[in-house]
């Protein structure tokens, strides 16, 4: 299983369904480069996960690192990077060491099978990973066994099927979620915390390309389009609509002390 970048898909705009294998897909890295701009966007659903990340803190599927700089921001926890690529394992350990962050973050390469039993975290966070991953119930139920006492699992992935596009296939989606899908495959033992949905009006340009534009990828216009304008929108909107929709969607689930 080869987990692609997951701040592609934190960016799910603009952008039938076909689904290859992962291992069928040769990994590019010039849509990473496009995507780590969408800072507006990150910084949005970080500060909406900040309350929940605290402690040790495993990052399923790091790819090149985008997202563990962010998390890094919320404070001098460690951090564990997971990530099965070797060639973004050794982007990112290059990019944590720019940041002078390896003191604190260690870099694994594989998947969480590949974890030990005494390996176990306080906070373990999957930023647009889950969908890349083919049984995502089997994935949560093993990843809850690493979790401590009191710990929360986070879950930030794509939202609706029914936006599924060209985009979603090009950077190896097998689905897109809704509330009832993610608490479908909650892992048992765990208590459902925050589930609601982001980017509300993003998702009529989801809309768009999902009906007319039909791309397998973004213009870097399009990109900076949606993240100066469409996601500030959504930051007001959304609240104001008790975040009943969107194009993303966020999970939290903590375990019993």
């Amino acid at each position: 299983m080869n987990l692609r970048e997951r701040t592609l898909a934190g960016a799910h705009l603009f952008v039938v369904p076909t689904q290859p294998s992962m291992s069928e897909r040769a990994y590019e890295g010039t849509e990473l480069d496009l995507f780590a701009k969408a800072v507006r966007w990150k910084d949005y659903w970080l500060r909406l996960i900040e309350p929940y990340v605290s402690g040790h803190t495993l990052e399923v599927g790091s790819g090149c690192g985008n997202n563990t700089l962010m998390l890094s921001e919320l404070g001098s926890f460690p951090i564990t990077c997971m990530e099965p690529d070797p060639g973004l394992v050794d982007r990112l350990t290059e990019l944590l060491d720019e940041h002078s962050l390896l003191a604190r973050c260690s870099v694994r390469t594989g998947t969480t099978a590949d974890l030990n039993e005494s390996d176990v975290f306080d906070t373990i966070v999957y930023l647009d990973v889950l969908e890349h991953i083919e049984d995502d119930r089997e994935e949560l139920r093993r990843i809850a066994s690493h979790l401590s006492g009191g710990g929360a699992l986070i879950v930030l992935s794509p939202a609706y099927d029914f936006l599924f596009s060209p985009f979603d296939t090009a950077i190896g989606h097998h689905r897109r979620y809704t509330s009832a899908k993610l608490r479908n495959i909650a892992p048992p033992g765990l208590v459902e915390t925050k589930m609601c949905y982001l980017d509300s009006v993003g998702l009529s340009a989801s809309l768009v390309n999902r009906m007319f534009l039909r791309q397998s990828m973004p213009t870097a216009e399009q990109l900076r389009v949606w993240d100066q304008l469409l996601v500030p929108m959504s930051r007001v909107v959304d609240p104001l609509i008790f975040h009943a929709f969107g194009k993303t969607i966020l999970a939290v689930w903590r375990k019993s002390e």
